[in-house]
């Protein structure tokens, strides 16, 4: 007995033996040390008093079957308050001792430690880290918890508020002044907008959760909102805030705010509803010119244009099954065959026939179901260019292009779809190429850039579409994982007249055109970047870009849009421009 005795008493583990009536016979130095007295004291106390065993039904219950030797062992995080009112965290388990008339060891493990880190954890994993506000995810717990029946019905006004907020004049301090600045601005308007949820929550039960969505979007939730008064003196709060200048980094800075506030009961809503609402306000506030609040209008929203009835029925279509694929060649310009295609989706749309992305593509990307519509479309496309794969055996592999949306980098996790899809359809990552728009990529980090980076990295190919448009850095394409660029359509239509050098009197193209054309071609080779031409609609625009180095052309000339089996006929052709146009 002497040594188990001495085992008990040196051990590092604080521990009690406990006899089958749930009475402590004996405790060890550590577990006093625990509990803030004498080991000796702890003698004929009740165990379940000391570790907080009885506070809940399914413990108490579970613990009982221990000391009953119906249950083989019992673990439960418990917090416990010392004598001297520090609080910690611990660990109890209770398990039987060999033989029954010893009845059963308690070991309690202090884990105070493990929960704080574990609350530091969360805390990181809930709050932006350049304003410090509750994010995206944080802030749709709240607003799933507040919209919960239990939350409004034992009290309150059960209605809730929210003022969803984007900045105007943002993006151009960000594209003049760097991202470090841009992100100094957020911190400062961060800061802004909560001392106006302090002063709104003063004298209130609750005070507005501030939040950064995402970008420069924020938003303030008022939970047991008294009204629309309430939500109304909030957004002209934070108006007012936000448009006194900003001492930024030695520079002054303006900036304005456009505010969609919604109020209505929490009992007849959704988040999804509260949001979408919010958006609608928010777009209404900037179409209506920007640095100014709107409340959501229940007649209006009623009487929107075909944009916003498009834009209601965005998500449902995509359940529905309404939208589908066609397929643009994209064709190398020494050989003439189909090298990949881009995908281009489209919407039959009950009520207004076919559309081209142009006529819903922004709105999805407004209301976030670019993200659920984005995936349908890379798993599509991936699905079908394996297909195409496995029908060709005896022909090289084409990859498919698929246009991405930078809404879902932020919105979604894109890596983690794009590796699933590949999986998924067994198609290679480097017959897949993703395409962003210039001023998306070159404006991208943080989070953008990393995903980007990623998908470069299991390789998956990113191209620049559009490119010409907007910041025209090419030096700047060294630092970002991009291997392709489209140059945009404007370049090509300056190709569009024959170039004879003896027909003086026929139309004669502009030579400034080529010589620009051919600079950003080279320059992309030399950082191992390719080429495709976007919009090449006649022979003499694909012979003069032959001749300056472009590696694939798109466009008319080739083919347009078309459904998958006309790509697969074109997969066994020579070249594509000898079975012609579709």
């Amino acid at each position: 007995m002497l040594p188990y005795r001495s085992v008990f008493a040196a051990a590092p583990l604080a521990m009690a033996v406990v006899d089958r009536e749930g009475v402590v016979v004996s405790a060890n130095d550590m577990l006093g040390a625990l509990l803030g007295m004498p080991a000796a004291e702890l003698a004929g106390a009740v165990a379940a008093d000391l570790v907080d065993l009885s506070s809940d039904a399914r413990t108490w219950h579970a613990y009982r079957e221990v000391l009953r030797g119906r249950q083989a062992r019992l673990r439960c995080t418990r917090r416990l308050k010392n004598p001297d009112g520090r609080s910690l965290w611990v660990q109890a388990t209770v398990a039987p001792l060999p033989g029954e008339e010893r009845g059963v060891l308690l070991s309690v493990a202090d884990i105070s430690a493990r929960r704080e880190l574990q609350a530091r954890l969360r805390h990181l994993q809930m709050h932006d880290p350049v304003t410090r506000l509750p994010n995206r995810t944080l802030f749709f717990e709240r607003l799933t918890a507040a919209m919960e029946a239990e939350a409004y019905e034992e009290g309150g006004t059960g209605r809730i508020g929210l003022c969803y907020l984007d900045l105007d004049g943002f993006k151009a301090v960000n594209d003049t002044l760097g991202h470090r600045v841009g992100d100094r601005l957020l911190a400062a308007v961060a800061e802004r907008l909560k001392r106006c949820a302090d002063e709104a929550g003063y004298a209130r039960t609750n005070t507005p959760l501030v939040a950064r969505l995402g970008g420069d979007e924020f938003a303030l939730l008022v939970e047991d909102s008294t009204g629309t008064e309430q939500l109304a003196e909030l957004a002209e709060s934070a108006l007012t805030a936000i448009q006194a200048p900003f001492d930024i980094s030695g520079q002054r800075l303006s900036v304005s705010a456009s505010i969609g506030v919604v109020e209505r009961h929490a009992a007849g809503t959704t988040p999804t509803a509260l949001m979408q609402a919010a958006d609608t306000t928010l777009y209404w506030a900037k179409a209506d010119g920007k640095a100014r609040w709107t409340l959501f209008d229940p007649e209006r929203n009623a009487h929107r244009m075909t944009r916003q009835a498009l834009a209601s029925t965005l998500r449902p279509a995509i359940e529905r099954g309404e939208f589908t694929l066609e397929y643009q060649p994209l064709v190398g310009m020494e050989d003439d065959r189909v090298h990949g295609v881009e995908a281009l989706v489209r919407w039959n749309h009950p009520q207004f026939g076919v559309l081209t992305p142009n006529r819903f593509i922004g709105l999805a990307e407004e209301d976030g179901s670019i993200v659920p519509l984005g995936r349908w479309v890379l798993r599509t496309a991936c699905r079908q260019a394996r297909r195409w794969q496995l029908d060709h055996p005896d022909e090289p592999p084409i990859f498919v292009s698929v246009n991405v949306a930078v809404r879902q980098v932020w919105d979604s996790d894109l890596v983690a779809d794009v590796a699933e899809t590949l999986a998924e359809t067994g198609l290679d990552p480097h017959l897949l190429q993703l395409e962003l728009t210039e001023s998306a990529v070159m404006g991208s980090a943080g989070r953008p850039l990393q995903a980007l980076q990623a998908l470069s990295e299991t390789g998956v190919r990113i191209a620049i579409d559009d490119f010409g448009t907007g910041y025209s850095n090419l030096a700047y394409l060294s630092r970002l994982p991009v291997s392709v660029l489209k140059l945009d359509g404007s370049f090509v239509r300056g190709f569009q007249y024959d170039y004879d050098e003896n027909n003086a009197a026929g139309a004669r193209p502009n030579p400034a055109d080529e010589v620009v054309v051919e600079a950003m071609i080279q320059l992309a080779h030399r950082l191992g970047l390719t080429v495709t031409a976007e919009c090449v609609e006649t022979s003499s625009q694909a012979t003069r870009l032959r001749r300056i180095g472009c590696d694939t052309g798109q466009g008319w000339l080739y083919s347009r849009p078309v459904p998958p089996d006309r790509i697969s006929e074109l997969l066994g052709a020579p070249g594509i421009q000898a079975v012609g146009k579709p």
